[in-house]
């Protein structure tokens, strides 16, 4: 089997595809939904048909009734389990070997 057959098959979501995904996947339909965060069944069938942009504010209705992170509705791409990346973990593991500890909040 040749590697090939894989090259150029990713699928792309648009933000509507995101946003009914996010929906979905916390069990409402549209119309429950819609009453929740206070817009309009329709609405929200245009936002998830990509015919409106959701203002920042929906989005982050959106986010916070879905559980998802309003970075992954926006851009498709998931937050970093640490949001300082990796180089400055391993800065902190760094600085915690000389004997100093950082502040937990």
């Amino acid at each position: 089997m040749s590697i090939d057959a894989f090259a150029g098959k990713i699928p792309q979501f648009t933000m509507g595809d995101r946003l009914r995904k996010a929906r979905e996947q916390a069990g409402l339909e549209s119309s429950e939904f819609a009453d929740e965060i206070g817009v309009s069944r329709n609405t929200i069938t245009n936002y998830e048909r990509d015919k409106v942009a959701p203002r920042k504010i929906v989005l982050k209705a959106w986010a916070l009734r879905t559980g998802v992170p309003i970075q992954w509705l926006e851009t498709g791409i998931a937050p970093s389990p640490n949001p300082d990346g990796l180089e400055n973990a391993a800065i902190s593991d760094s600085v915690r070997s000389k004997g100093f500890e950082p502040p937990t909040f």
